[in-house]
């Protein structure tokens, strides 16, 4: 089932995600959790692996959940409750797998994202979207407010931007995502991938055990006060500082000469 709903792809040390449910609209279905899920433990593990890059099949990146599958179960007298629990739950595990992973994760955006699809946006730690593309957190318009992508938004954009996004139900276009904070780049329909891929080879280029270190660091400071944040990455500095492929980097940029990185 993974490989039937997310494919899996790498090419010069980066892996491409692909979602691949188009009819409809690549939404997160219980099925579809399950696959990323189980994709995104395998990317992780894979030693060939420095950058992912997570897109979507047919018209659009991600439709956010799968309402018939979600009215199904509020219908079904042995789920209700317990299924909606489960269901969110498992959704934010995946979302919280994404900047837990080792390598940087890049989402190549077209079409639209919304509701969990923008979630799943919010959550990778770059993006690079077609420039015809629309965001939202539209639940609020079928009277479902976006609690859990709320949580990955608001971590993106300014606060009063990500609100009135929650609470108009309003799309916004590639260029305001791009203000805003929630995309790195646009690119033109028929460059997004080209685009995508030169960002991910650019970050694969780099030594990765520096980017794993960093991205951790990342991660971790951006929620602690000050001194402790100056603390943490003193630390890391150290630890980076120490590896063997670092001292081979910062000689050979003494010597002028590219690198011997093993």
């Amino acid at each position: 089932m993974s490989e039937d709903l997310v494919g899996y792809d790498v090419t010069e040390h980066v892996a491409v995600l692909t979602l691949q449910s188009p009819k409809n609209l690549n939404a997160l279905s219980d099925s579809m959790l399950a696959a990323l899920s189980t994709t995104l433990t395998r990317a992780g593990d894979d030693g060939q692996v420095r950058v992912l890059v997570i897109r979507g099949s047919g018209k659009a990146f991600c439709a956010g959940h799968d309402l018939k599958e979600m009215q199904a179960g509020r219908a079904a007298p042995d789920k209700g409750a317990a299924y909606f629990a489960d269901l969110f739950g498992r959704c934010a595990r995946v979302m919280q797998m994404i900047p837990a992973l080792p390598q940087p994760v890049i989402a190549q955006v077209h079409g639209i994202a919304t509701a969990a699809g923008c979630q799943l946006v919010a959550s990778c730690d770059m993006a690079v979207a077609a420039d015809d593309t629309r965001f939202g957190v539209n639940g609020v318009n079928i009277g479902l407010f976006c609690s859990t992508p709320m949580v990955a938004l608001t971590r993106n954009l300014p606060r009063k931007a990500a609100f009135e996004m929650l609470t108009t139900g309003a799309f916004i276009h590639a260029d305001r995502a791009l203000e805003l904070g929630l995309i790195n780049r646009i690119a033109a329909p028929d460059r997004l991938e080209a685009e995508t891929m030169a960002l991910a080879q650019t970050v694969a280029g780099k030594l990765g055990a520096a980017v794993r270190i960093g991205k951790r660091a990342f991660y971790d400071q951006i929620a602690l006060p000050l001194d402790q944040a100056y603390a943490l990455t003193g630390r890391v500095m150290v630890e980076n500082m120490l590896a063997r492929d670092t001292d081979e980097g910062i000689q050979a940029f003494i010597e002028k000469r590219a690198p011997d990185w093993r």
